[in-house]
């Protein structure tokens, strides 16, 4: 399937500019969805915010596969689900989502997957990979094939694996990531937040 634009490609230091440039990238020090902290943040959201930006990274992202049949695109809720739909747009595919119910990761609101369905799974940001493990379980579960896995940003300094699957990110960072109890941030008694939400420490 073809992402059908021609235009340009942007490299990475413009990707970059553009999250830097909407306020994205957040310094301090922050608790991660993996249970680690970091005194650095990718909160895609702010430059997601933007449509024309979304579509364009979108395009971005689409194009990194392609020459593959892909049939679908699934994310993760919530961070997947504008990135799904860009991506999804761009390749003139179905777009859908997975999100908890009682802690686990399902399909609902009827979407579903079929056998043989050709599937490609995307996320904002991974920093171990965790919730793009969990659709790829489901996308597998169904019978669907799992064809890759987009991200807008890598921060796993190449360390996320995904069983052998075709990786592809817009951004690449090594941002060092801390075991709570190995955490310089909090040795220096420095209040914790978690980004998307109000809560702090």
């Amino acid at each position: 399937m073809s992402c059908g634009c021609n235009e340009k490609r942007m490299d990475q230091s413009e990707i970059l500019e553009m999250f830097m440039d909407t306020g994205a990238l957040l310094q301090g020090h922050f608790l991660l969805t993996s249970g680690k902290h970091s005194a650095q943040y990718m909160q895609c959201a702010q430059v997601l915010q933007y449509p024309r930006k979304a579509a364009q990274l979108g395009r971005e992202l689409a194009a990194k596969f392609e020459g593959i049949e892909i049939q679908t695109v699934i994310g993760p809720a919530m961070g997947g689900i504008i990135v799904a739909h860009e991506v999804g747009r761009s390749l003139g595919v179905k777009s859908i989502f997975t999100e908890r119910q009682n802690g686990e990761m399902t399909l609902r609101r009827g979407f579903v997957l079929s056998p043989g369905e050709k599937v490609l799974v995307v996320e904002d940001v991974i920093t171990t990979g965790g919730s793009v493990k969990e659709v790829i379980a489901i996308v597998k579960e169904a019978g669907a094939i799992p064809v890759g896995v987009g991200v807008l940003v890598d921060r796993s300094g190449g360390k996320a694996d995904f069983g052998g699957l075709l990786l592809h990110s817009l951004i690449q960072m090594n941002i060092e990531a801390f075991e709570p109890e190995n955490c310089p941030l909090c040795a220096q008694g420095l209040p914790w937040e978690k980004p998307g939400s109000r809560g702090s420490k």
